[in-house]
């Protein structure tokens, strides 16, 4: 593929999302109240608790909150960890099935980005170096890297509402 061919569809695509934008972006004056109230937990697969909790709250300092019986898979574990503003994190493991190796998938998660203060970041980001835990460092905000499972977590120091700049809520 050429330059150009890049180019064009790259051009293409802006306008997708300009046609997107267009058709479904209300002004934030003139867009209504959401009818969720917050996040109440994202839910990942776990496949060694103790392997979790101690890099979630060990290494990142996001304190375990709770951990229970999952009540769809008796002898399952359901547990939580607090990452800030009444939002959690939480994780299923599920002994004696073969859950398999993470995947990114299409229609699956991609990533899980969490906020955190500007002042932790680079303190989070020298732990992670300290841990041996491979990391990438996007646009000076950004810490990209793998939980013991496999999924793609990413630390981003950018206010809430916030991205690279631009607000996006």
């Amino acid at each position: 593929m050429t330059t150009t061919d890049e180019s064009v569809r790259a051009a293409e695509r802006e306008q997708v999302r300009a046609r997107l934008r267009e058709r479904h972006l209300a002004a934030p004056e003139r867009r209504p109240a959401s009818t969720a109230r917050g996040l109440h937990h994202t839910a990942l697969i776990s496949l060694d608790v103790e392997r979790t909790i101690e890099f979630y709250q060990g290494l990142l300092g996001f304190p375990l909150t709770e951990l229970i019986e999952n009540r769809d898979y008796p002898g399952s574990s359901h547990f939580f960890f607090d990452i800030g503003h009444q939002n959690l994190l939480a994780f299923f493991d599920f002994p004696g099935l073969d859950v398999g190796p993470y995947a990114e998938v299409l229609g699956g998660l991609h990533h899980l980005a969490i906020s955190v203060d500007p002042d932790r970041w680079a303190e989070l980001q020298a732990r992670l170096e300290q841990a041996g835990v491979e990391h990438v460092v996007h646009s000076g905000v950004s810490i990209y890297f793998r939980d013991p499972d496999g999924a793609r977590i990413e630390l981003i120091a950018d206010p809430l509402g916030e991205m690279y700049g631009e607000t996006v809520l």
